[in-house]
C-alpha cells in the first residue's frame, strides 16, 4: 500500500465513531437457565502458548469450585480455534493427573454418563461441529474444588510478513437454541493468567496485542520473544528466565513481572501479532518427524514466495451482500457508516449493488447503480433506517447478489455476517454449486467465532477468493492492510506442487488452488525414504505459466528430527479437514459417506484427536483397565510434553531448508507491509474500513479472472 492511501485509511479510522459494542455470549461454565442451584465458579484460569516456527501448542488449565452443599456436573464451553486439534485433556483426580484417551463419540458419551450415575469421576471433552469444544467434569463436590487441563495444537502461518495468534473467547452468540437453554458464568474469581512463548527463526521487528496493549512484552533473545497477562489477584506471580521451563512453566524475562490487567472476564478474544523484518528473502521452511528408523516420518513444508506478482488494473463492479439478522444489531449503524464511506471512493466507471438478508434477501439498491454522490447518499440514508432482525438465510442473500450479473464486466462481491445459515437451503453442497458457477471472486469477512467457517471458507475457496475471520479485537488497520494488498496484485493460480523422491505420501491438502500476494502453502505429508527430494511449485500468473524449484532433504532418524512429535498429529487433523471438506463438497448422505466417516473416525483415534465423531474420556485408571481402553494418548503426550522442554532448551534455529539452492528469485525478498502498524477498535469498525479501502483498489482485470 502506498503512502497516501496508507494516510486515507488512517484518516478514515479517526474519522469514524465508536459506535454500539455487540452483547455477545463468551466462554464460561454453562448452567440450565431455570436451574435454582448456584453457579459453578471458575477459580482460575492460566493459558500457556509456546508459538514455534509453524505451528503453535495452547495449553488451558482451570480450577471451578462448586460453592452450592451437593456434588454437582462442571459444563465449560469455549470456541473451537481455527484449524485446532485438542490432542490433550488432563482431569485431577484425588490430586493425581489422569490424561484422557479417545473414543468413539457415542461410546465416550455412554461411558461418562455411566460413571455419572455411579457417582464415580469422570471428564468428557466433546466437539460441537464448528462451534465450541464442550468439557464435562463430575462430580465438583460440595463446596469443592477440580483442576481441569486442556491442549490443542494448530498451524500458525505468516502473512505479508505479519503473523497472527488468537486466543478465542467471545462465543458471538449466534446459537439461538444453546443461548436459549443455558447461562454462562465467564468471570475468573481469584487467578487468571496468559503467557506466550514466540520462537521465530526469522528476525521479528515488533509484537502488538490491540486490546490488551497494557501486555507485558519481553524479548529474551534475538528469536525469542514472551508476552504476558496477568489480573490483580495474580500480581505477585514473577519467574525468572529458566532454562527447564516448559509450557506448563513458560518463561518470563528475569526480574520481570507479568503485566497486570484490571479484571478477568473470558468475554474477549487475547490476538498477538508479530512483524517479520523487511526484506526476508522468499524461503521453504522444512520440519521433520521420524519416531524411529523404521517408522515412516512426517513433515511439514511451508512456502514463501518472493515478491514478485505484478500490479492490476481495469474497473468493475462491486456486489456487497450483508447481514442485517438480529445479531447484528450492535454493528449496524457502524456498518453503514463504512459503506457510506467506501461508496464515496468508488471510481466514475464503477458501479455498485447492495443485497441484504436475514429470513429473506432484499436487493434493497434495485440492481447496480452508478457510483454518483446523488445516488449513493439517499439510498444509504434510507438504509440507515433499517433495523436489524430475524434469522440468516444467507443462501437467498447470495443467490440475490448474484442475479443480473454482467459477464462483459469484471466483478467482485464482498460477503459480510457473523452468523450461520439457518434458513431456507443450509446444505453446504447447495452452497459450493452455487459459487463454483458464478463468474467472481468471493470475498469473505468471517465475523466471531461462531460463524460457520466451514461453509464460508469453503465458498471462497470455490470462487479462488479469500476468507478472512476477524475478531473484536483485531488490530484494524494491520487487517487493511493485508487484504488490501491482495486486491492490487496478480495472484498465483492453478497452483501445483510436486516433490520428487523420498516416496512421499499422503500430501494435504490434495488441491492448491490460488495463492495471494504474501500468503504461504503449507503443505503436510509422509515419507518414507530420507535424503534430498526435489520440490517444485508450478503456477499460472496472468498470461504466463511459471516454475519454481529447489532441493531440500528429509531428515533420517536422529536427535533433531525427534524433537517435533506434535506434527503427526497436525498432519492428521490436515488430512481429516480434507477429508470432511471433500464429503461436504459431495453432499451425500451419511450413509454414502461411511467410508469417509471411518476414515475420519480411525485416523482421529490413531492420532488421539477429538472431532466430530471421537471424544476424549477420563476415568480413574482401574477403569480405563475393566473397559480395556489402553492408554495411547497418555504415551503420546508424555512424548510431546518432554520435546516441548527439550526445544526450550536449545536455542532458536532457522527452518529453512533452501539456502543452497533458492527456490525464489534471491533478488525478491518476501512481501512486506512494512511500517508501524496501529490502531484498535471493535468488530464493526475493522470491517468499515476493510470493506471502504477495499472499494479504492483495482481488482484484477476480466482476462485474468477468466483464466482462474
Amino acid at each position: 500500500m502506498n503512502s497516501k492511501l496508507f494516510s486515507s485509511a488512517l484518516a478514515l479510522s479517526a474519522a469514524l465513531t465508536l459506535g454500539v459494542t455487540p452483547s455477545i455470549e463468551a466462554a464460561g461454565l454453562l448452567k440450565p437457565i431455570q436451574s435454582n442451584l448456584p453457579d459453578l465458579t471458575i477459580k482460575e484460569h492460566h493459558v500457556n502458548v509456546v508459538l514455534e516456527h509453524s505451528y503453535a501448542v495452547t495449553s488451558i488449565e482451570q480450577v471451578f469450585h462448586n460453592p452450592s452443599n451437593q456434588a454437582l456436573e462442571a459444563i465449560y464451553s469455549f470456541p473451537v480455534p481455527d484449524h485446532a486439534a485438542v490432542g490433550e485433556f488432563t482431569y485431577w483426580i484425588d490430586g493425581k493427573p489422569i490424561s484422557g484417551e479417545v473414543i468413539k463419540k457415542q461410546q465416550a458419551r455412554e461411558i461418562y454418563e455411566q460413571e455419572k450415575q455411579a457417582g464415580r469421576e469422570a471428564a468428557l471433552v466433546e466437539q460441537d461441529s464448528y462451534k465450541t469444544f464442550d468439557i464435562n467434569v463430575t462430580p465438583v463436590q460440595p463446596n469443592g474444588d477440580v483442576r481441569i487441563k486442556l491442549v490443542y495444537i494448530q498451524p500458525a502461518h505468516v502473512d505479508s510478513g505479519v503473523g497472527r495468534y488468537v486466543y478465542p473467547l467471545e462465543d458471538g452468540g449466534v446459537d439461538e437454541q444453546k443461548n436459549a437453554f443455558w447461562s454462562r458464568n465467564e468471570t475468573v474469581d481469584e487467578k487468571f493468567s496468559f503467557n506466550m512463548t514466540l520462537a521465530s527463526g526469522y528476525p521479528i521487528d515488533s509484537i502488538r496485542l490491540p486490546q490488551h496493549s497494557q501486555a507485558g512484552i519481553q524479548q529474551l533473545n534475538p528469536q525469542q520473544w514472551q508476552i504476558s497477562l496477568a489480573n490483580q489477584s495474580n500480581q505477585s506471580v514473577q519467574t525468572k528466565t529458566s532454562s527447564t521451563a516448559t509450557i506448563e512453566s513458560p518463561i518470563i524475562e528475569q526480574n520481570q513481572t507479568a503485566s497486570i490487567i484490571p479484571a478477568a472476564s473470558l468475554d474477549k478474544d487475547i490476538v498477538v501479532y508479530w512483524r517479520h523484518s523487511e526484506n526476508l528473502p522468499g524461503s521453504l521452511d522444512l520440519m521433520g518427524y521420524k519416531a524411529s528408523a523404521d517408522a515412516p516420518g512426517t513433515f511439514m513444508m511451508t512456502l514463501t514466495p518472493g515478491d514478485d506478482l505484478g500490479t492490476l488494473q481495469g474497473g468493475r463492479d462491486w456486489v456487497f451482500v450483508l447481514d442485517v439478522s438480529g445479531s447484528m444489531q450492535g454493528k449496524y449503524s457502524t456498518l453503514i457508516d463504512g459503506v457510506r464511506q467506501g461508496l464515496a471512493k468508488l471510481r466514475p466507471e464503477d458501479r455498485f449493488k447492495i443485497v441484504l438478508f436475514n429470513n429473506a434477501a432484499n436487493d434493497f439498491s434495485q440492481g447496480f447503480q452508478l457510483a454518483k454522490p446523488e445516488i449513493i447518499n439517499p439510498l444509504l440514508d434510507q438504509l440507515a433506517q433499517y433495523q436489524p432482525t430475524n434469522g440468516t438465510n444467507l443462501y437467498s442473500g447470495l443467490s440475490l447478489g448474484l442475479k443480473n450479473i454482467d459477464t462483459d464486466r469484471s466483478t467482485a462481491m464482498i460477503l459480510v455476517t457473523d452468523g450461520v445459515a439457518n434458513l431456507g437451503v443450509t446444505e453446504k453442497k447447495r452452497f459450493l454449486d452455487l459459487m463454483e458457477k458464478a463468474d467472481l471472486r468471493l470475498f469473505t469477512f468471517v465475523m466471531g467465532n461462531s460463524a460457520n467457517r466451514p461453509l464460508l471458507n469453503s465458498m471462497t475457496e470455490v470462487s479462488n477468493g479469500f476468507a478472512i475471520s476477524v475478531s473484536n479485537a483485531d488490530d484494524i488497520v494491520g487487517q487493511l492492510m493485508l487484504a488490501t494488498s491482495k486486491m492490487t496484485h496478480q495472484a498465483l493460480r492453478n497452483v501445483k506442487l510436486t516433490i520428487d523422491g523420498g516416496r512421499v505420501t499422503d500430501l494435504t491438502p490434495d488441491q492448491i488452488g490460488s495463492l495471494y500476494r504474501g500468503e504461504q502453502l503449507t503443505v503436510l505429508g509422509h515419507y518414507r525414504t530420507p535424503g534430498p527430494v526435489k520440490v517444485t511449485l508450478t503456477a499460472d500468473v496472468g498470461s504466463e505459466t511459471r516454475k519454481y524449484s529447489t532441493e531440500v532433504t528429509l531428515p533420517q532418524h536422529d536427535a533433531e528430527s525427534s524433537i517435533h512429535p506434535e506434527l503427526e498429529r497436525i498432519w492428521a487433523f490436515a488430512s481429516i479437514e480434507n477429508i470432511q471438506a471433500n464429503m461436504d463438497y459431495l453432499g451425500d448422505s451419511e450413509d454414502a459417506n461411511a467410508d469417509s466417516i471411518q476414515a475420519i473416525t480411525d485416523l482421529a483415534i490413531q492420532y488421539d484427536l477429538v472431532t466430530n465423531y471421537t471424544s476424549m474420556l477420563v476415568v480413574r485408571d482401574e477403569v480405563f483397565k475393566q473397559l480395556n481402553i489402553e492408554r495411547n494418548n497418555q504415551q503420546r503426550t508424555q512424548n510431546e510434553q518432554q520435546a516441548r522442554q527439550q526445544r526450550l532448551q536449545q536455542p532458536v534455529v532457522s527452518q529453512r531448508a533452501d539456502t543452497q539452492k533458492p527456490m525464489f528469485n534471491p533478488s525478491q525478498s518476501r512481501a512486506s507491509l512494512g511500517g508501524s502498524s496501529s490502531g484498535s477498535g471493535a468488530i464493526g469498525h475493522w470491517i468499515l474500513l476493510l470493506i471502504g479501502t477495499l472499494l479504492l483498489v483495482h481488482y484484477r482485470n476480466r482476462q485474468n479472472r477468466r483464466q482462474s
